[in-house]
């Protein structure tokens, strides 16, 4: 029904493992159970991963909800990648040592850019689209 989502979402998925497998290895190495254990690598893996988990249910809701109002494909591909590349950006500016500040950065506007362009989108096109002729 959503194919053009469900594909995002399927990515967002696999990145979405991969930064909780961070936190786990990281969780094993320095055989912590609950918390960060005082740990700053371990800290930043887990608020990558969170900062994931806050960021991209929004993004999917607003492209299904675009993709379920037959907005054209490029928009939602268009606005996919951009919050696609945000999140990536970010994970990585926080996965290195030391962090990258401006991967970082860089990742939270195309996130937030993504968002606001999502959400935009879905009021501009509804309104558009419902306007009397």
């Amino acid at each position: 029904m959503f194919p053009i989502t469900a594909v995002f979402a399927a990515v967002f998925t696999i990145m979405f493992i991969k930064l909780a497998f961070n936190v786990i290895q990281l969780r094993r190495q320095h055989k912590v159970v609950l918390g960060d254990g005082g740990i700053d690598e371990l800290t930043k893996a887990m608020r990558a991963h969170g900062n994931f988990a806050e960021y991209v249910p929004i993004g999917l809701v607003l492209m299904a909800c675009l993709e379920g109002n037959a907005a054209p494909f490029w928009l939602l591909i268009s606005l996919g990648v951009i919050l696609w590349l945000g999140r990536l950006l970010h994970a990585r500016g926080m996965h290195d040592t030391p962090p990258n500040f401006r991967q970082r950065v860089g990742g939270m506007q195309l996130t937030f850019a993504s968002l606001g362009l999502l959400a935009a989108s879905n009021v501009i096109w509804l309104a558009c689209r419902n306007w009397p002729n």
